[in-house]
């Protein structure tokens, strides 16, 4: 059979496209045997939960940019073959699959292996960013080692798929938005119907903390609904003219919360509406940046910080290829020129973004911190405090860690990128410094923001790593290597080749860094789980 024919994109878009992915930078065969389920050991609602916390993965993530860019998705009515299939455009042999190239080899040249299930010969892998990371079974996996609450980021990024010519899904991002909700509640009803019923599922999306804290303490996984899109509600901002209201903030807002999100970014890649973003450094940035003129019709505009806080250096010249512009109808503009580091984005919080933030105080939401820029995270910290409100998180270490303290402070949390184990124990010593400094009471919990689905590479094998299997994982069920079909995975060789392999990075964590660090992962859930509790009884101080 001949491999299906499919649109092939003009180099200069291609170059651009994969650039800015780089940057973003998640009783048949499928219904075999499962293993036992962990003990749930009977608890009040209100006892300690005892396990980990990912704050930041993209289960749906495959339905974003149009649907086209990740092949594979977590579950599939018709089982693990049909889920795990690569995209049409893989085949015969990856060469035509020049995003997953350039992202995993630094050009768009390569091959792969497209066959999934059984064989898995090539993907996935932890550097494998365009291939489905979170099968259920391998979230069930997790599940079972430890994992109490996840945080589920519905993502979007209507630039990305404007300019991607394979799509099935709308661009939209609301519709893109309410598209992953659906999926969400659709995999609900899977697990529940594996599992005898409505309710009976170890998956179970939840809306308030005593539902986190309930389903957390039976010993199923608590899903936490949260939105990280570029353009939330229509706010993208073309030549500082505004393309929203805050009519049309509140009525998202309320639409969102009324599908049971309780978590959310105010901006993610590039400049809107509501507020400036922390820029990408290096080559990437180059692209971002592109991204941003795109979007906005204008380049970042930088200055040299004056203050501690900073965003990422910027590479000092944007260069726009002819090819590229003209690909893309642009104008003949000259590229910026920036100033001595280090950057500073000079767009802060605007109007609409402080309402924005206020609104959502008003609806006791979380505030994701992460992704603005130094001005706009100072700005946002302001008005959190002035509200003394402590629904703030940085989920995956893209803030500047100089904020850490305001957000304990306040009663926040502070969750790290996923990355080898010697690395992340260097992230949560920063963490727990911060916390220690800050003055926040209350017993200290670490948890992970693993980014799978999210164009960012899973943590990979690390040298000297010596995970022995079996292992005994936190949750107290012994574990052996990771087997889907034919495929086996140790994470001594593999790393994090998919999120299946949360517990076995995990011991390899307890055994890189000790007990210390071990227990305040364990602290996790029942840290996010306290905070959301003092979200769910704020209450505003007077003239707020």
């Amino acid at each position: 059979m001949s491999p299906p024919r499919v649109p092939r994109l003009s180099r200069p878009v291609t170059a651009l496209l994969t650039a800015l992915l780089c940057a973003l930078g998640t009783a048949s065969a499928a219904h075999a045997a499962r293993p036992a389920a962990p003990p749930v050991r009977p608890s009040a609602a209100s006892a300690p939960v005892r396990g980990l916390l990912d704050a930041h993965t993209h289960i749906e993530g495959a339905e974003d940019m149009g649907g086209r860019m990740i092949c594979g998705q977590p579950f599939d009515p018709d089982g693990i073959a049909a889920a795990l299939r690569d995209c049409p455009d893989h085949y015969p042999n990856g060469e035509f699959a020049v995003f997953e190239n350039f992202l995993k080899n630094g050009s768009p040249f390569g091959t792969h292996d497209p066959v999934g299930w059984p064989t898995f010969k090539d993907w996935p892998a932890h550097d494998s960013l365009t291939h489905q990371q979170v099968y259920y079974t391998w979230l069930e996996r997790a599940w079972r080692g430890g994992l109490r609450i996840i945080v589920d980021q519905y993502v979007a990024n209507k630039v990305l798929c404007d300019l991607y010519p394979l799509k099935k899904n709308p661009c939209d991002e609301d519709a893109t938005i309410d598209l992953e909700h659906g999926k969400a509640v659709q995999l609900q009803t899977y697990v529940d119907n594996l599992s005898g019923g409505p309710g009976k599922g170890w998956f179970r999306l939840v809306h308030t903390p005593e539902e986190a804290r309930a389903v957390a303490a039976s010993g199923k996984l608590a899903v936490v609904e949260s939105i990280e899109s570029s353009e939330p509600f229509g706010c993208r901002e073309v030549r500082d003219v505004p393309q929203c209201t805050e009519k049309q903030i509140d009525a998202g807002l309320d639409h969102m919360k009324a599908q049971g999100v309780t978590s959310m970014f105010v901006c993610h890649k590039f400049d809107n509406a509501l507020c400036g973003v922390r820029m990408d450094g290096g080559m990437a940035g180059v692209a971002v940046n592109i991204g941003n003129f795109v979007g906005t019709g204008q380049f970042w505009n930088v200055e040299t910080c004056t203050g501690p806080a900073h965003d990422n250096t910027v590479t000092p010249q944007v260069t726009l290829p002819a090819a590229v512009r003209l690909a893309l109808g642009l104008p003949n503009l000259p590229a910026p020129f920036y100033p001595a580091a280090p950057h500073c984005n000079t767009r802060g919080l605007t109007p609409l973004g402080a309402h924005m933030i206020k609104e959502m105080i008003k609806r006791r939401m979380v505030v994701q911190i992460d992704h603005m820029s130094a001005k706009a995270a100072d700005q946002a910290l302001t008005i959190l405090e002035q509200a003394h409100y402590p629904g703030v998180i940085s989920s995956h270490s893209w803030a500047d860690p100089g904020y850490y303290e305001r957000i304990y402070r306040l009663g926040g949390m502070v969750t790290e990128y996923g990355s080898p184990a010697d690395q992340f124990a260097g992230g949560w010593r920063d963490a727990k410094q911060a916390f220690q400094k800050s003055g926040a009471t209350g017993p200290f919990g670490f948890g992970y923001g693993l980014d799978a689905n999210g164009f960012g590479p899973l943590p990979a094998a690390r040298k000297g790593s010596d995970v022995q299997y079996p292992f005994t994982a936190l949750s107290g069920v012994t574990l052996d290597k990771l087997r889907t079909g034919q495929r086996t995975w140790d994470l001594n060789v593999d790393g994090v080749a998919n999120y299946g392999l949360v517990p076995d990075w995990m011991e390899d964590v307890r055994k890189t860094a000790g007990p210390e660090l071990t227990d305040d992962m364990a602290n996790g859930a029942e840290t996010y789980l306290r905070m959301w509790e003092r979200v769910n009884a704020y209450q505003p101080p007077p003239g707020f």
